[in-house]
């Protein structure tokens, strides 16, 4: 007679099937799980949003910073989802993928503008201080080309 302990665990994986053989289908994801991956999706867009939508460019820094921190928070909540519904069996929360792509879209996006404020935040005041005393479209015109040369500068220095 075998012993307790001379039983093999069951595993996690099933043999291999067949080719052209479809795989049954999941279970529906938790609906706890997939109210977390709607969150998820509705902070992404925010933060795109958020960008998109930046008029001013001295708050613009906070603007970017607050996107960059919704965006992490989108993408942890809906990857933490979706571990939690393969660990569950369950198939994988619906929207949960689009969320991952703006999530990463947000914050990719909004660090770039973060180093890029970062970077180049003298000229941006001199541009914006500037653009507030322009009167007249000549003067905006004559900000915005001051503005492009010292970046210019700036980037050639940097070796770019």
């Amino acid at each position: 007679m075998a012993k307790l302990t001379d039983q093999q665990p069951p595993s996690r994986y099933s043999p291999p099937r067949a080719p052209g053989v479809p795989r049954p289908p999941r279970a529906p994801a938790d609906p706890t799980l997939q109210q977390r991956a709607w969150a998820a999706l509705a902070l992404a867009v925010l933060s795109l949003l958020s960008l998109m939508l930046i008029g001013n460019l001295r708050r613009g820094v906070y603007v970017a910073a607050v996107a960059l921190v919704v965006a992490a928070i989108a993408l942890w909540l809906v990857l933490r989802a979706m571990s939690r519904a393969r660990r569950g069996g369950t198939g994988r929360p619906r929207g949960a993928t689009l969320a991952v792509v703006l999530g990463a879209a947000g914050f990719v996006i909004s660090g770039f503008m973060l180093a890029g404020y970062a970077m180049f935040w003298p000229q941006l005041t001199q541009y914006a201080n500037c653009l507030n005393a322009a009167n007249t479209a000549s003067t905006q015109q004559a900000c915005q080309q001051q503005l492009d040369n010292s970046v210019n500068g700036e980037v050639r220095i940097l070796g770019g």
